[in-house]
């Protein structure tokens, strides 16, 4: 390491919470710039998670979006125990994350053009998809086509809510009908995945847009690499979850980076609303 990189490193003692390390590059960044700079990482353009806020920001007017459904919260239908109590579990991740549940929805505009908008937080439980994540999506679909407003959903899990077993896992049907009732209405809907959309998340609402978008890197996929070449006994090409090898095999419509992220979509609104 040469003398200006000592002098420019993050000493010991800073505390974690003001700076993160790069997930590729391992480059460390202040938290201040990288807010700045849209979660990028500045020396190679990696796309980092980006906190639910910030996400909103990005894709939202100006003081526009208006959150719906924030009183919902979860239950225990089956007094899970793990290591601690599911109750524990979304108490401690309130607490983190200062919001209700995995998704935040709203209504909101996108240059102007109004919209239904829904954000997955992964910090909250992984992102994981519970009967409240199905059902604060299932509404907005629902006022979506109600009230032809597009809609638009940011995926970020890491799949179903294992603490809630079957009545997380019919979210997928519960979700896939409320965009078939969509489609229906002519209503568009986009779906934006980024790192990670696994799971039940991927293999329902995040693989059903009219256009489906991700960004660059993003790991997208139901299983892990690990279980899937133990299943079918072949060696996996590598990269193979990533968002440029599913452009490159259909499976996504287009890799967008983060700067124009939202005159993207605004643009892919305009045409599928004409």
């Amino acid at each position: 390491m040469g003398w200006f990189d000592k002098l420019t490193r993050p000493r010991r003692d800073v505390p974690s919470d003001l700076w993160k390390k790069c997930t590729r590059c391992g480059e460390v960044l202040l938290i201040k710039d990288l807010a700045k700079n849209l979660y990028l990482c500045s020396k190679c353009d990696q796309h980092l998670r980006m906190p639910l806020w910030d996400r909103i920001a990005l894709l939202s007017d100006d003081n526009s979006f208006v959150e719906v459904n924030r009183e919902i919260r979860s239950i225990d239908p089956l007094n899970f125990v793990d290591s601690k109590p599911y109750p524990e579990r979304l108490k401690e991740s309130i607490a983190k994350t200062d919001v209700n549940e995995a998704v935040t929805t709203g209504r909101a505009s996108i240059e102007g053009i109004p919209m239904m908008l829904g954000v997955m937080n992964f910090e909250f439980m992984g992102g994981s998809m519970g009967s409240v994540v199905g059902e604060k999506l299932t509404r907005i679909l629902e006022t979506g086509a109600d009230e032809k407003l597009p809609v638009i959903i940011v995926s970020a899990s890491g799949g179903a809510r294992m603490q809630e077993g079957i009545y997380s896992l019919m979210q997928m049907g519960k979700t896939s009908a409320a965009i078939k009732r969509l489609n229906r209405a002519h209503v568009p809907y986009v779906s934006i995945m980024t790192d990670p959309t696994t799971g039940g998340v991927s293999a329902s609402f995040a693989s059903l847009g009219d256009v489906n978008i991700a960004e660059p890197g993003a790991l997208i996929g139901f299983a892990g690499p690990r279980v899937i070449e133990q299943t079918i006994r072949q060696k996996l090409p590598e990269g193979f979850q990533r968002a440029e090898f599913l452009l490159e095999h259909g499976m996504v419509d287009c890799v967008t980076h983060r700067r124009v992220l939202k005159s993207t979509v605004a643009r892919i609104l305009r045409y599928l609303s004409a």
